[in-house]
């Protein structure tokens, strides 16, 4: 196909892309599990929430994954959302709360 089409990837599966991505974002925090469980707490009855690989929480328009990593004291935010507006308010209205709550007390 990506002879046929001599058009970079990127290109063909443009059409396809579902959702704004943010992309990882890492996180120093100073307590992982405390941010986690602030974090878990404040979502509303609408959210589904899975916690197989960090914790996953999905709405119906937009969902994240904020796990903590393995060698260091970070937590990695991905947040995508069907709109860039949405992705964008979504993004840095959680990346504020990780902060607050992660910050050294």
């Amino acid at each position: 196909m990506l002879a046929d089409r001599q058009q970079p990837l990127s290109e063909i599966v443009a059409p396809l892309r579902r959702y704004c991505a943010s992309g990882e974002i890492n996180s120093r925090v100073a307590d992982v599990d405390r941010v986690l469980a602030g974090i878990e707490a404040e979502q509303s009855e609408d959210a589904e929430i899975s916690k197989l690989d960090g914790m996953l929480v999905r709405y119906p328009t937009w969902w994240f994954n904020l796990r903590p990593s393995n060698t260091e004291p970070v937590l990695r935010l991905n947040l995508e959302a069907e709109t860039q507006e949405e992705m964008e308010r979504e993004r840095d209205r959680l990346l504020a709360r990780v902060a607050e709550l992660g910050a050294t007390p």
